[in-house]
């Protein structure tokens, strides 16, 4: 029998992926490493003083997604008026498991070290590219995967003191809007998210309790930041249950997460510029940006 809920992820994905690749206005490196780029979109409005959303891509750490399914949404962001940011940063190495179950996801610590230093340059670099944009005013963004980095990314300032990404105080952001994103490890690992990606993310199963207090954002809370989570309750990737579990643990640090559920919404129609559900994301990102 076909699984319908199968099918529908199947038809959201198939369209959020049917749409070309827009090229960026200006491509700036942060490092030395080919990944270690950030693709700038002008606003089309022309607008001077115009808010920086900062995007991170989704794709479950692993190497073989990488900014180029992102750039749909990217565009229709610039298309409202903003400035954007598309960040790549080093994801798995693309070779299969031990098991042969598939690529690894992430690297230890090369994908946190890239987030990091992107997002500390980042108004030097948006300065460089689209020098009318708004510096004071960003906004962080991410779907999936990139949902989780923009949830940490907010929240260095969390980390333990012998982090190399702690910050010694808040970052300079608006807000954060992260798109059905990776926002409790253990839940998302009792669930097996994204085929144990989460493991793999920490380098082993071995090291999931060593590394979780650095890299898990359900771990680092309270953060100060205004954060929204825009999520599908139809979604089978990442499902609701990872986010209520984050917003459950902010509420228990005493923080107040925004939580926008969408009736009859999966994983995709969020980055799907042709979905509706991707402007409900422009709205929660309008709201925090002015």
């Amino acid at each position: 029998m076909p699984d319908p809920a199968a099918e529908r992820d199947a038809a959201e994905a198939e369209s959020a992926f049917s749409h070309p690749v827009v090229a960026p206005d200006t491509t700036v490196a942060y490092g030395a490493h080919p990944d270690q780029v950030v693709d700038f979109y002008s606003p089309r409005s022309g607008r001077a003083g115009a808010p920086l959303v900062v995007v991170l891509h989704g794709g479950a750490w692993r190497a073989e997604y990488d900014r180029q399914h992102t750039t749909p949404f990217v565009d229709f962001l610039a298309r409202r008026g903003f400035a954007v940011a598309n960040v790549e940063y080093r994801r798995g190495s693309g070779l299969p498991q031990q098991d042969g179950a598939g690529p690894v996801a992430g690297r230890w610590p090369e994908t946190f070290d890239d987030v990091a230093a992107a997002m500390d340059l980042m108004p030097a670099l948006v300065r460089e590219a689209i020098p009318g944009a708004d510096a004071r005013r960003i906004v962080v963004t991410g779907h999936s995967a990139g949902g989780h980095l923009a949830l940490w990314a907010a929240a260095r300032h969390e980390l333990p003191a012998d982090s190399p990404w702690h910050l010694p105080a808040a970052p300079a952001l608006r807000g954060v809007v992260a798109l059905a994103p990776i926002a409790d490890f253990a839940v998302a690992r009792e669930l097996a998210v994204c085929s144990g990606a989460v493991d793999q993310l920490l380098g082993g199963s071995e090291r999931f309790a060593e590394r979780r207090p650095y890299a898990d954002p359900a771990a680092l809370l309270p953060t100060g930041i205004a954060t929204v989570i825009v999520q599908g309750r139809t979604d089978i990737v990442v499902p609701q249950a990872v986010a209520e579990a984050y917003t459950d643990a902010a509420a228990k640090a005493g923080e107040t997460v925004g939580l926008t559920l969408l009736e009859d919404v999966g994983h995709f129609p969020l980055i799907d510029p042709s979905a509706d559900a991707c402007a409900v994301v422009a709205e929660e990102i309008e709201q925090l940006a002015y």
